[in-house]
């Protein structure tokens, strides 16, 4: 009685303190909204958050680095931006990008990426080059391991050219072409069973360095044994990182590859550019990749919203036999050099030289396709810098929001969002744990943050003119830090912060 008596005694003083905490912290909490100082404040803005299906009219607080608020009350800021009429949407992530300088990045930037993966082809001497990006990035930036160079590294004779690449990765030059010119010598060579547990062996090494999974862009070492790319989907299953393939060619067959590799080996598999890999059966690779999805396969893929797509012209996309596989001839090759459309005897001449060319190659309608298929991502597959480079470089986002959205409605504006914010997001999660914090506009999220104009966003960079800005994207901001404010660049600030694998030791 006695034990009861005194539990019964505690437990009236308890809630003789507790009440007055309680509403204490009620009203602390109502009145923090209005005393709490945010670093920015973004107000009346369209809020859409994309996991959550909020798509109001509110206020974000950021505080540091983080969403520290969502709110109807007005907010008190350092800075408060006027956002009404604008979406403020998550930042964009785009998964395939080739440009690895703030040139690229800041043409990105005007399209709203906040966050810019190099994960088709990834990248090379893969550590040094992360450290060669700290503070200096005005996105957030990361890669994959780059397959085809841990191969190259492991055949022994090709020891000077592996370290001479080494000064143009640290330069930070991104010419895609010096990588693939160097790297792709050894691209038909067939490999001995040691230099084979070497390539293992290096993917491993270059995974605890940071790479967010594994880049298998087969489609440049096409004639490359069907073994040797199983045995590294395998290592990819055992070790659950993220394959992305570009496929072997642009056929149904190529896509079925890839798809057999991830099912018996249980490798996660994100198939790059479908729209291009596909061409007229984009419908049937879209099936494919469904119902493989829905027998519990972790299975993805992404494109692009051009009817062109670009790469090197020394590629082995282009050896003999390219026109039947890719239905094209001469005139529909451009030479992003000069803008020239190519002949018998410039394509040639060219490819000899090597450079990167602009394939007119799909049809507008297999591009709707893909952009209207549920849980297939929007990334711009965005080449190095060059006057006339792939317009995708620039205005991939903004062309979906601008073009697929608002002028055709192929889809609406809250899955478009979501398409270029939560799904890469998600995807990602797995491999690289703190995009668990991208993606979203909710509180404790990281600010990685676009505002946009859903009424005048669109794209600018076209095929004859070249690289511009978007039009459309009012304000960036990058880690709680605007690096784009009322359509233009902030310059010296550099927000971005690297993405590393969950492998990084």
């Amino acid at each position: 009685m006695e034990v009861h008596h005194h539990s019964h005694t505690a437990r009236k003083k308890w809630t003789h303190y507790f009440w007055p905490i309680l509403m204490l912290c009620i009203s602390l909490n109502a009145s923090a909204q209005s005393t709490i100082e945010y670093d920015i404040v973004l107000s009346g803005g369209r809020v859409i958050d994309p996991e959550t299906k909020l798509d109001a009219i509110r206020n974000v607080g950021i505080a540091n680095n983080r969403i520290a608020q969502i709110s109807t009350e007005p907010l008190k800021g350092k800075q408060t931006i006027n956002v009404s009429g604008l979406v403020v949407a998550p930042g964009f992530i785009d998964l395939h990008i080739h440009g690895r300088s703030n040139v690229e990045q800041e043409y990105q930037l005007h399209d709203g990426v906040t966050t810019a993966l190099e994960l088709e082809w990834g990248i090379e001497h893969l550590g040094k080059w992360y450290e060669s990006r700290k503070g200096k990035a005005l996105i957030n930036y990361g890669a994959s391991v780059n397959w085809p160079f841990e191969r190259f590294k492991a055949i022994g004779k090709y020891k000077s050219a592996v370290d001479s690449l080494l000064q143009i990765t640290l330069r930070g030059e991104s010419n895609i072409c010096a990588m693939t010119n160097t790297i792709l010598r050894a691209a038909t060579e067939t490999i001995s069973p040691a230099e084979m547990n070497q390539t293992l062996a290096n993917i491993k090494t270059s995974l605890s360095e940071g790479g967010i999974g594994i880049g298998a862009p087969i489609g440049y070492l096409p004639k490359s044994n069907p073994a040797e790319m199983y045995q590294v989907y395998k290592l990819a299953g055992e070790l659950n990182a993220l394959v992305y393939s570009h496929v072997r060619n642009p056929d149904i067959i190529s896509i079925q590859e890839a798809i057999t590799d991830a099912m018996l080996t249980g490798a996660p598999l994100h198939i790059v550019h479908i729209n291009s890999m596909s061409l007229g059966n984009i419908g049937l690779s879209l099936e494919m990749v469904n119902a493989a999805v829905k027998k519990g396969f972790d299975i993805s893929t992404e494109l692009y919203p051009y009817t062109a797509g670009s790469t090197g012209l020394q590629s082995a996309m282009f050896d003999e036999g390219w026109q039947q596989r890719l239905g094209i001839s001469y005139g529909d090759l451009q030479w992003v050099a000069t803008g020239e459309r190519l002949t018998k005897e410039t394509f040639e001449k060219y490819r000899k030289e090597g450079g990167v060319v602009i394939l007119h190659v799909m049809k507008p309608e297999w591009i709707k396709t893909g952009i209207a298929a549920p849980g297939v991502m929007i990334a711009s597959d965005g080449m190095t810098y060059a006057k006339l480079a792939h317009p995708r470089t620039a205005g991939t986002f903004s062309r979906v929001l601008g073009k697929y959205v608002r002028e055709d409605k192929v889809i609406d504006l809250n899955t478009a969002i979501e398409k270029m914010t939560l799904l890469p997001a998600k995807r990602l999660e797995n491999i690289a744990p703190s995009m668990r914090f991208k993606g979203r506009i909710q509180v404790g999220a990281d600010a990685d943050i676009t505002i946009f104009n859903p009424n005048t966003i669109i794209d600018k960079a076209t095929f004859e003119q070249g690289l511009e800005f978007s039009a459309g994207i009012e304000y960036v901001i990058v880690n709680g830090q605007f690096i784009l404010k009322n359509g233009k660049t902030v310059y010296n600030v550099f927000p971005g912060q690297a993405v590393y694998g969950r492998f990084k030791k």
